[in-house]
């Protein structure tokens, strides 16, 4: 079986109440899954499609979740997040969505469900996409 996922999500926007625990937050639980902000900056920063900067006047509530490449990776984002100010919303483990659906969720500084989500052994027909201008 084959899924195909294409751009249908340009972008991610989350308006957080204190930047700088937030940054901490998701600097922490994106290392924990390999990744890293991609840009930053005093008031903002970002991974791949995810954009964070402060509220002005309102706070983002959304489910976010992220890719994990396997159980460990999960663990390790729990962990992370736990130990950098976000708060337990779903220990590591299966879930019924699917078989072989494994992921865990934590409340990030703002009440923001994130999660990290291993879907089992797959192969991607790229590790990423790169677009040029």
């Amino acid at each position: 079986m084959q899924y195909h996922q294409g751009r249908l999500i340009d972008h991610v926007h989350l308006r957080v109440r204190d930047l700088e625990k937030s940054r901490v937050f998701y600097q922490a639980v994106l290392s924990a899954l390999g990744r890293r902000f991609t840009h930053e900056g005093e008031n903002f920063f970002s991974s791949d499609e995810l954009y964070v900067d402060a509220a002005e006047n309102y706070v983002s509530h959304l489910h976010l979740a992220f890719q994990a490449a396997d159980q460990d990776a999960v663990q390790r984002f729990y962990e992370a997040g736990l130990a950098h100010g976000g708060r337990e919303h779903g220990a590591p483990g299966e879930r019924h969505y699917h078989a072989g659906y494994y992921a865990s969720f934590l409340l990030d500084p703002d009440g923001n469900n994130i999660e990290a989500v291993y879907h089992g052994p797959a192969t991607r027909s790229a590790p990423e996409i790169v677009i040029e201008r």
